[in-house]
């Protein structure tokens, strides 16, 4: 089972460890029509993870894309995800950006308070994951990483001011449970469940979302 996490909506996280990387990939391609790509792994030796990339000052380790023809090989089919993971069944699971969502990336500290914020608000989230390296990601609809500069503008912040980034075409997510390295496992804030399968747009989330960052400088 998954471990749980504290913070905002921790009671209402399913526990799920024990799942396998291959079973969670084809479970993102079949219930969310998510596209997933195999990214690297790790792998042991001396006593100690590498990444499979082979560099050992790795800042994800187990946890990026492995080639750089990635993207072209995100699928959305449950079938053609199973036969990948075979292929490499510790391989990390990468989510692509810019399609069915982008993401909100902020620290973790900011993360949580933004999500307090919005449970007062009642506003209606997505998923959103927290990463070992302490951070999290809002899941909201595609488009948001054209419109967050104007948005942040509107609230009297510059895109450079806060760290707050739009995850769009081209990048990507890690999703659970995917390892860092020895860092720990990617983890769901908010689990993906069928009262979030409609995302709500970055115009809902960023006024939350920056007062949190600007909050955290």
């Amino acid at each position: 089972m998954e471990e749980t996490i504290a913070g905002p909506e921790a009671a209402q996280i399913p526990k799920q460890r024990g799942e396998s990387l291959l079973e969670n990939a084809v479970r993102y391609a079949e219930e969310r029509h998510w596209d997933v790509v195999p990214g690297t792994w790790l792998e042991a030796a001396d006593g100690e993870q590498h990444c499979s990339c082979g560099d050992a000052a790795c800042a994800a380790p187990g946890a990026h894309p492995g080639r750089a023809d990635w993207a072209t090989l995100a699928t959305g089919s449950a079938t053609v995800a199973r036969r990948m993971w075979q292929k490499q069944p510790t391989a990390s699971i990468l989510l692509p950006t810019g399609r069915t969502f982008d993401a909100l990336s902020v620290p973790e500290s900011a993360g949580f308070l933004a999500l307090a914020r919005m449970e007062r608000m009642e506003l209606t989230l997505g998923p959103v994951t927290r990463t070992p390296d302490r951070r999290m990601n809002f899941f909201v609809l595609p488009g948001a990483s054209l419109k967050l500069a104007e948005l942040l503008r509107k609230l009297s912040w510059s895109l450079g001011s806060l760290d707050l980034v739009a995850l769009g075409e081209g990048s990507y997510v890690a999703a659970p449970p995917t390892r860092f390295g020895s860092q720990g496992a990617v983890q769901w804030a908010c689990r993906p469940t069928a009262a979030n399968r409609w995302l709500p747009d970055v115009e809902e989330l960023i006024s939350p979302l920056a007062y949190a960052c600007g909050r955290d400088r």
